[in-house]
């Protein structure tokens, strides 16, 4: 098929599929096409890499210096996110509130660029990560929470991955790369690196799959069919790109989503807590044994993958190394996104000339920047964060079945990528949207009482006082 008949075909498959997913009873506001707009950017490439602006080849230089291009849309987007949520003061309020380990966690990460090498380059990223924030805040405060993350997570889906079926079948010159090692074709779709591409593969497919169950099983049969077609279509889409990610952190948070979503599908173990958290306790006690405990080596090489993780273990110990020389880095860290910069990025390139830009360990990674401290505050953030899921899935079963499962694929995802508070890593931004809590006060808004049309047409008719006949 020629190039130009495809991009045709694709383009009317995106809009077959929000036509087929169109709900016109469920209303979300037009602000939601700012979180829209934010998740598409993070799961995808920024602005100036989009606009082939970017230098090729990453440089210590580059990752201080960052792209004006990119500071000026990501602000403005920021700009737009907080005007949004101005403007739903009340609601926004009993967020913050409800969200205060959040909040206390960001406000500890900005103490942290006191002491931190390069406070310029940490505060940009701050504001990014203030950003993932802000459009979390922006979905959750909207009339219909529910029907707002749907809308979202659609949105954002239906446009990224059919846009990568047709980038690496049509523009290969976009979508492929090589090995430098190997010279092996790596495939990225509308992203800049395979392990991106199975990020966005793990968030929109569990998203679809999670539709695709609601609209088999659910109650509502108001467009079943088209709704089955639509994430029937996506689900199949990220199969075939999962045969070409070759990330395995990925298509294994994947799996583990899935079996979360069809375990909880059964009503008699969703309404037992219980049997809820031994699910999830096993889902994430298995991959921890296998991956840091040795347990069953032979998954290991099943996947692909040697003892090491791919060398991700050999650079644990030195990273940790780095760190801990003072009793100041061990508590806290060099500072919000810090690590990464200067003299010890030169260092660990030079040791590993595959130039690694994060620890590959979200718990890690948190403990370089912000030391114990973080990785505490961390804790609280993910203890209260599965209480609330854990509300979700008694309060509001359908969706608090897909926050489940964000909120496990996000803890595991983690063991061997590092996507905590980070912009580029849309798995975080799945967990950031699970784990915050909406109070039911800014949920479910009160009805207004309007008297009837009856009740106006006519006013009370004067009650008549009997008066006394003379005789």
């Amino acid at each position: 098929m020629p190039t130009s008949i495809a991009t045709l075909f694709y383009a009317a498959l995106i809009l077959g599929l929000f036509w087929l997913d169109r709900d016109h009873r469920a209303r979300a506001s037009a602000a939601l096409w700012l979180p829209v707009i934010w998740l598409s950017l993070a799961g995808s490439r920024s602005v100036s890499e989009w606009l082939q602006l970017t230098p090729p080849g990453a440089s210590t230089a580059l990752y201080l210096e960052g792209d004006p291009i990119n500071r000026v849309v990501y602000s403005s987007l920021v700009g737009l996110g907080l005007v949004v949520l101005a403007f739903r003061g009340p609601k926004v309020l009993r967020l913050l509130q409800a969200n205060g380990v959040v909040v206390v966690f960001l406000l500890y990460c900005a103490l942290s660029l006191t002491w931190a090498d390069y406070p310029d380059v940490g505060f940009k990223r701050w504001v990014k990560a203030i950003g993932d924030f802000v459009m979390v805040l922006i979905v959750v405060s909207d009339r219909e929470p529910s029907v707002a993350i749907r809308r979202l997570l659609a949105r954002t889906g239906f446009l990224l991955i059919p846009l990568s079926v047709l980038m690496i079948k049509y523009y290969p010159e976009l979508a492929r790369y090589y090995s430098v090692w190997d010279w092996t074709t790596n495939y990225c779709g509308v992203t800049t690196n395979k392990n991106s591409l199975g990020a966005i593969c793990l968030l929109f497919g569990l998203a679809s799959a999670w539709q695709f169950l609601a609209a088999l099983y659910g109650e509502d049969r108001t467009g079943r069919n088209r709704r089955l077609i639509a994430h029937g279509a996506m689900l199949a889409m990220v199969i075939w790109l999962f045969r070409f990610t070759n990330s395995m952190t990925a298509l294994a948070c994947f799996l583990l989503g899935i079996a979360v979503l069809l375990v909880v599908e059964f009503r008699a173990i969703a309404r037992k807590p219980f049997m809820v958290h031994v699910l999830v306790a096993s889902l994430i006690a298995v991959p921890s044994a296998v991956l840091f405990v040795g347990l069953s080596p032979g998954v290991l090489k099943m996947m692909g993958r040697d003892p090491t993780l791919t060398d991700r273990t050999l650079i644990w110990d030195l990273l940790l190394a780095m760190t801990t020389n003072t009793w100041f880095g061990t508590w806290f860290g060099t500072g919000f996104e810090n690590f990464w910069l200067g003299p010890r990025l030169e260092k660990i390139w030079s040791m590993y000339r595959w130039g690694p830009a994060q620890a590959h360990n979200g718990y890690i990674e948190i403990f370089l920047n912000l030391g114990w401290i973080g990785v505490a505050l961390l804790a609280v953030i993910l203890a209260i964060g599965y209480h609330k899921v854990m509300t979700d899935l008694s309060r509001r079963p359908s969706t608090g079945k897909l926050m489940l499962a964000y909120f496990v694929i996000g803890v595991v995802f983690n063991f061997t990528e590092a996507a905590f508070f980070r912009i580029s890593a849309p798995v975080w931004f799945a967990l950031l949207l699970a784990i915050t809590k909406v109070p039911i006060v800014v949920e479910t808004a009160p009805a207004r009482i309007r008297p009837s049309l009856k009740s106006r047409s006519r006013a009370p008719e004067p009650r008549r006082i009997p008066q006394l006949v003379r005789s």
